[in-house]
């Protein structure tokens, strides 16, 4: 797969490939209603890869953040949230400065299980999930796994199997070997501050964003990122989603790629493909915003958001 197809086929792709090259480069408010909540002693161990900060009160609502990136980049999505939702802001071990998990065999696989046992010892009743990019395919494959256990999704710039946005015939046993040769060369790479900010300009628009997120990619643990990549590229959520009971809502990015032959069309055409098995959802493109659409379109972002939970409160029992 050449970079500069994928660039000119789909942004989230590209994002998520172009952070890989980037290793791989160096030599070798909403009205819903507050629903009474059991306080719960969290048990860190028993999800060993993330960790969990609690923020707010009303209907709980478990943030989810993308590849590199620590619960942080959330922090104003919570501001706006907190008084409405009771927030549950999820930071992966290895991304962002975290500490790195013991183990990344089956990484994303063992975040996905660590999360819904999460929500059962917590009792949140059927939550909120808004997801971005790599946090958006999680909270999708955690309700193909147990549709009834979440409530509405917010999924921002995601997709169901990230390896198909170019061949919409791909398998994932077919994109295991390019999956694999991807995770060998982020594995011997080295991350730099100047080929993180490179990745990261090409993912938002403000200069002190930029900085950010190329702190956050190069204190995160290379190994974890590199599986995390493998598992996105050779998990396939397409037909899974039809599992999915309650209304969805994908933000979509197109705008950051015009350049390469992109169009707004175009790309909402591969979000449709990709998400046409899942029953009920609505796919919504911004645009101007790039990658990271809290930060590069936030009134849009928020507008959307709102009128979305609005309409799909979970009503009180």
């Amino acid at each position: 797969m050449k970079l500069v197809t994928v660039l000119r086929s789909f942004s989230f792709c590209s994002a998520l490939l172009l952070a890989g090259a980037s290793f791989a480069a160096a030599p070798a408010p909403a009205a819903a209603t507050s629903l009474p909540l059991v306080a719960v002693a969290d048990n860190p161990t028993a999800h060993p890869n993330f960790t969990v900060r609690v923020v707010g009160k009303g209907q709980p609502m478990l943030l989810i953040p993308g590849l590199t990136c620590p619960g942080a980049v959330w922090d104003e999505t919570v501001a706006r949230y907190q008084k409405q939702y009771q927030c549950h802001i999820v930071s992966l071990a290895g991304f962002g400065g975290n500490a790195a998990p013991a183990s990344t065999n089956q990484l994303l696989l063992n975040v996905r299980d660590q999360l819904l046992a999460y929500v059962k010892t917590q009792k949140l009743d059927k939550p909120v999930v808004v997801g971005h990019s790599l946090g958006g395919f999680m909270a999708l494959w955690m309700s193909t796994a147990e549709p009834a256990a979440l409530g509405p999704l917010v999924i921002v710039d995601s997709l169901p199997f990230l390896a198909a946005v170019q061949n919409p015939t791909q398998t994932a046993e077919g994109a295991r070997p390019m999956a694999e040769g991807m995770r060998q060369q982020m594995r011997q790479g080295k991350n730099s501050m100047a080929n993180a900010r490179q990745m990261s300009a090409s993912l938002v628009t403000d200069t002190a964003r930029v900085t950010q997120l190329a702190r956050w990619s190069v204190a995160s643990d290379m190994p974890t990122v590199a599986q995390a990549m493998y598992d996105l590229f050779t998990t396939d959520l397409r037909q899974d989603i039809a599992r999915i009971q309650q209304p969805v809502l994908v933000l979509g990015a197109w705008a950051a790629y015009q350049q390469y032959g992109s169009t707004k069309a175009s790309t909402q055409a591969i979000f449709e493909q990709q998400y046409a098995k899942l029953p009920k959802h609505r796919i919504e493109m911004s645009e101007a915003g790039r990658h990271f659409l809290m930060y590069d379109d936030t009134t849009w972002f928020f507008a959307q958001t709102d009128a979305f939970l609005k309409q799909n409160a979970v009503a009180k029992k």
